[in-house]
């Protein structure tokens, strides 16, 4: 186990705060006077999980039971196959995408087996691009590559159009022993995945029944992909754990960390920041703003809220890096519309540094950067970045992780997880379900010629009589 003194979670939320350089900022007792509401928010959530459900929490201790099977499973997996492919679309791709980009080396397929542990190169169909998906099979050997097929209902049309042609292609190049080269993750008892699962013999993993995608990372959906490319999914959960753990124990905003994260986005949200900015600082964790990207978005942006009143509410998120999006972006943000807030995730150290060579013969505008690292560069621009946007009245926080390792990744999940649950009960809105996205599920069979939506088929035609082109 890593000391949890070395592994830790920072939040700094100075930007977000009055100060003699921003007079915009939220005093101490703006945050205390959302103090019962989120005293009220924490009530309805914990009866919500007493009652068995809030299963992003709840279920944290059995997913812990089911690792031996399913660590298993991915070693004995990883001594057999050089590929490993998940077919998945939403929170089935981000999760295991973010995971794998913040806790393995940034350019793992490109290593030799021995340099990752001989674990599977790892590769994620997130779409239907017919061209993209055609050129991963013609650079994947399938008798040597194994693909985690994920979707819970066995509806999703992007995962199961890219399951067919898999299984086609499987039957082609493995003849009998193709189901060997297939595991599906979908519902335990219900869906259309299951029964051909059963049918044609493919390992099978659960999506508990009541955790949607976006919070499926620290379930089989996440773990399995984790365990075969050689993360440490039990330091992972462990994280999760305990930020689980802190958050349910702890009262007040100011120590609450999902109390805090909650409140400044709802206080910033009442104050017209209808943008929440989030800006890694580190490369690895740059496919964890895509992640957050659809937690927040799917889970905030509804139409009505619990009483049926129309609201259309919800924070729009928008994923930049640092320090690339400084040169495209951070003009915006300082000078711009004042209707963003900033979070910034950053590291306390890198496990590696590079060091800038001296050159007395070059011009002084460029010495001066001789003898410094890239650390010290990336940490100056991040630090003048904040300076800037401070002198400019704009808001912005901090996390901080002491480094990128499984235990500090497990509590940022749960931590973004928890916050967007409580910013759910201060919007009094349903954050667990996505009825906007139904429609454009529901035109896609229709289009498609599923059984049962010839009606939306007729509708989407009737809509598109009357268009506006320019050739």
């Amino acid at each position: 186990m890593i000391p949890m003194e070395t592994s830790k979670l920072i939040i700094d939320y100075t930007g977000m705060m009055v100060s003699e350089q921003n007079s915009k900022g939220f005093a101490k007792e703006d945050l205390l006077g959302l103090q019962s509401k989120l005293d009220e928010a924490q009530t309805n959530l914990h009866a919500l999980r007493d009652s068995g459900k809030l299963d992003f929490s709840l279920l944290l201790p059995e997913m812990l039971a089911q690792l031996p099977e399913l660590c298993a499973y991915a070693d004995e997996v990883a001594a057999k196959f050089e590929n490993f492919v998940v077919l998945g679309i939403g929170g089935s791709a981000l999760g295991p995408l973010a995971v794998q980009q913040a806790l393995n080396h940034y350019y793992y397929n490109e290593l030799l087996p021995d340099q990752r542990s001989n674990r599977p190169r790892f590769y994620v169909l997130d779409n239907i691009d017919p061209v993209r998906f055609k050129e991963l099979g013609q650079v994947l050997d399938p008798r040597k590559t194994l693909y985690n097929v994920i979707s819970k209902s066995g509806n999703t049309s992007e995962t199961m159009a890219q399951f067919l042609i898999v299984r086609d292609y499987l039957r082609h190049f493995c003849g009998e022993s193709y189901a060997d080269h297939i595991v599906v993750t979908t519902d335990q008892q219900k869906g259309n995945l299951l029964p051909i699962a059963l049918k044609e013999g493919f390992k099978r993993f659960v999506i508990p029944s009541g955790i949607g995608g976006r919070f499926s990372e620290l379930t089989p959906v996440g773990l399995l992909a984790a365990a075969i490319c050689g993360i440490d999914v039990e330091q992972l959960l462990a994280g999760a754990l305990e930020m689980d753990r802190r958050i349910r124990e702890t009262k007040g905003v100011f120590a609450n960390p999902a109390q805090l994260k909650s409140a400044l986005s709802y206080l910033s949200w009442q104050k017209g920041k209808k943008i929440s900015v989030f800006m890694p600082y580190v490369d690895g964790l740059k496919t964890m703003a895509d992640w957050y990207a659809q937690l927040w978005a799917e889970s905030l942006g509804k139409r009505y809220d619990r009483t049926g009143k129309a609201v259309s509410l919800g924070q729009t998120p928008v994923k930049a890096l640092g320090v690339t999006d400084q040169h495209s972006q951070v003009q915006l943000y300082a000078e711009g519309p004042d209707d963003k807030v900033i979070t910034f995730l950053t590291l306390e150290e890198f496990k590696d540094t590079q060091g800038i060579p001296v050159d007395s013969a070059l011009p002084e505008d460029i010495q001066f950067l001789g003898g410094k690292t890239l650390e010290e560069l990336l940490f100056a621009e991040q630090k003048a970045t904040e300076y800037a946007l401070t002198l400019a009245g704009r808001q912005h926080q901090k996390i901080i992780l002491s480094a990128l390792t499984p235990f500090n990744i497990g509590q940022l999940l749960l931590l973004l997880e928890w916050e967007t649950a409580y910013m759910g009960e201060l919007f009094n809105i349903n954050a667990f379900d996505q009825p906007g996205v139904e429609e454009g599920k529901n035109g896609t069979y229709g289009l498609m010629g599923r059984a049962g939506y010839e009606a939306k088929k007729q509708a989407i035609k009737e809509f598109g009589q009357e268009r506006h082109l320019l050739e």
